[in-house]
């Protein structure tokens, strides 16, 4: 395994957490990152995210593990479609019901053809991710107002399951982005690379 020479490190401000990642953006993005949260239940989510050179997702594999459970999802990207493999190992839903919170969905997903269309993933709670739609429409310098509407592979966190997700990026200004998801919006800052530095009401770029 081979070193990564870049490092970002969010201090997550929904819950209590953060997200370290490790990354090579020098042709395209190899990505391996360590996240942590409280909630709903305490766990640590590691992924590591690759795409082509033109930002392109190319594979996803992400394992949350907490107490007394594991899940684990490999999603996949060849000529167009999306594969899914997962395992799971405990209780998830026993480990939530405990904690006063509604089962999980089953990791991955039954239908991959409802990801017909997505080139970029997301993955819930991490902010890396919404670098990848911004680098590769090229939206860094474009004029205000540029905005492109997309479907995302979205991996929820902590069950993995897998969902299409239409959400919407608009250029504000320089330093701004703007995120639209089902009604929920929010001014993205990034640096000038495209990586996030604040998601209001997520996390906060510390490093």
């Amino acid at each position: 395994m081979g070193t990564l020479p870049k490092a970002l490190l969010w201090q997550r401000t929904d819950t209590d957490g953060t997200d370290l990642a490790l990354l090579d953006d020098r042709r395209g993005l190899h990505a391996r990152g360590v996240a942590t949260a409280t909630h709903p239940v305490p766990y640590v989510c590691r992924y590591e995210l690759v795409t082509d050179e033109t930002w392109a997702t190319a594979h996803l594999d992400v394992t949350v593990e907490g107490a007394g459970w594991l899940r684990a999802l490999r999603l996949e990207r060849a000529a167009g479609r999306w594969r899914a493999t997962t395992a799971e190992q405990g209780d998830l839903d026993r480990v939530l019901a405990n904690a006063g919170h509604a089962r999980a969905g089953l990791p991955g997903t039954e239908e991959p053809d409802l990801l017909h269309g997505a080139i970029d993933v997301d993955l819930a709670g991490a902010p890396l991710p919404n670098t990848l739609p911004i680098r590769r429409m090229g939206m860094l310098g474009a004029p205000a107002g540029t905005a492109h509407r997309l479907t995302m592979a979205w991996v929820l966190v902590p069950s993995l399951e897998v969902l299409a997700s239409e959400q919407t990026y608009r250029v504000v200004d320089e330093g701004t982005i703007r995120f639209e998801l089902d009604g929920f919006g929010a001014d993205l800052a990034v640096d000038k690379e495209g990586y996030v530095l604040r998601y209001p009401g997520l996390a906060e770029r510390k490093a």
